[in-house]
């Protein structure tokens, strides 16, 4: 299998790269985690490159890109650790073209592609712990339409998203829905997230929605893995920026007259945070390339990926913090900000435990060996 990119995905990086290295610094960063964790200014600036329609067809105003296009951006924008979730958008925008009628499509999809609108997936509860089929918000129709009662919690930039689809139960099952955050009935209240990014608890009640998807557990399904395979980009350049802080850092602090990389047992330890961030690489790419495969040969393969990520993200984030010592927890230090964005990604689209357990549901008589 052939893992080199294409001269049109290697320029996108270098694209994304720049922007990152000159339009968003820490500095920077830090103002918009000040102000809030989420910058409208910088989220249009992802849309003038084209990111937010990535997966947005040419037709409909977009790029027309798939999964390895988006893996190279969330990686470069990890390395940042950017605070506007593209990863959000992405996910709302592959369900959006995946599953909803034409007329929907061609509503929101070119106004999410030019950073117009903000959809993001609002699906977690409560009590639901990372269950997909664990929903207690009802939808009902009235008047021609379709009427959403229910509460979501930890919505990614809840309070500042354009619209959200919501998985809400009607009929004895579950279904999709798009309710817009100025309708009737529907409130937001926002916070800062461990990473300095923003979420909010959103309620509906009676709120007017739009069906997206009658089967909207499959759609769930499908665009929680989305999320899963941006996710585990987004940490791999989180950890490639770690690893280069922490190798900084060894080779120019001094501890009785040399430098911490000459200590043989400081070295093994970066070996072995080195061969975590190639396992974390590795099945980042794997997630990526079954991102198209069947529902249940792509659950398995980002259950698998999500479990060994979140191990690397831990070994990684806690092991550079111990070797950085006590500046490595400091708010001025930027490394203390990328092992919070590690920390907060572990819990994302489901824990590493959460997925040990998927990854054993779903393993086959092989073990997954020869799967």
């Amino acid at each position: 299998m052939d893992f080199n990119f294409t001269d049109d995905q290697e320029q996108l990086r270098d694209a994304v790269r720049k922007w990152v290295d000159r339009s968003y610094g820490f500095e920077r960063r830090q103002g918009i985690a000040r102000a809030g964790g989420f910058d409208r200014g910088a989220y249009g600036e992802l849309a003038e490159l084209g990111l937010t329609g990535l997966y947005v067809s040419e037709e409909l105003g977009g790029m027309g890109m798939g999964p390895v296009e988006a893996m190279v951006v969330l990686e470069e924008l990890g390395r940042g650790i950017v605070l506007e979730s593209l990863g959000a958008t992405l996910v709302a925008s592959g369900v959006l073209g995946g599953y909803a009628p034409a007329a929907v499509q061609s509503q929101w999809l070119p106004k999410m592609a030019s950073g117009e609108a903000l959809v993001v997936l609002a699906h977690q509860e409560r009590q639901a712990r990372y269950r997909l089929d664990a929903c207690e918000a009802t939808a009902s129709q009235a008047g021609g339409g379709w009427k959403l009662t229910g509460a979501k919690s930890i919505v990614p930039a809840g309070d500042q998203a354009d619209a959200f689809l919501v998985p809400a139960r009607t009929n004895g099952k579950i279904a999709l829905f798009l309710v817009e955050r100025g309708a009737q009935g529907v409130s937001a209240r926002g916070y800062l997230t461990l990473d300095e990014a923003r979420a909010a608890e959103v309620s509906f009640q009676d709120a007017a929605a739009t069906l997206v998807a009658e089967d909207g557990l499959k759609a769930l399904e499908h665009a929680v893995d989305i999320g899963v395979a941006c996710t585990c980009a987004e940490a791999v350049g989180v950890i490639d920026r770690t690893m280069e802080l922490t190798a900084e850092y060894m080779n120019t602090r001094k501890q009785f007259g040399v430098t911490l990389a000459t200590f043989q047992a400081l070295r093994h330890r970066m070996a072995d945070m080195k061969m975590q961030q190639e396992l974390a690489r590795s099945m980042s790419y794997y997630a990526s390339l079954k991102l198209n495969a069947p529902a249940d040969e792509r659950r398995r393969a980002m259950a698998r990926a999500k479990y060994q990520l979140g191990v690397s993200m831990r070994f990684v984030g806690q092991n550079s913090v111990q070797l950085h010592g006590g500046i490595g927890v400091t708010d001025e230090y930027v490394g203390s900000h990328y092992f919070k964005k590690l920390t907060q990604l572990e819990l994302v689209y489901g824990d590493t435990l959460h997925h040990l357990g998927e990854v054993s549901e779903r393993m086959q008589d092989t073990a997954g060996v020869f799967a």
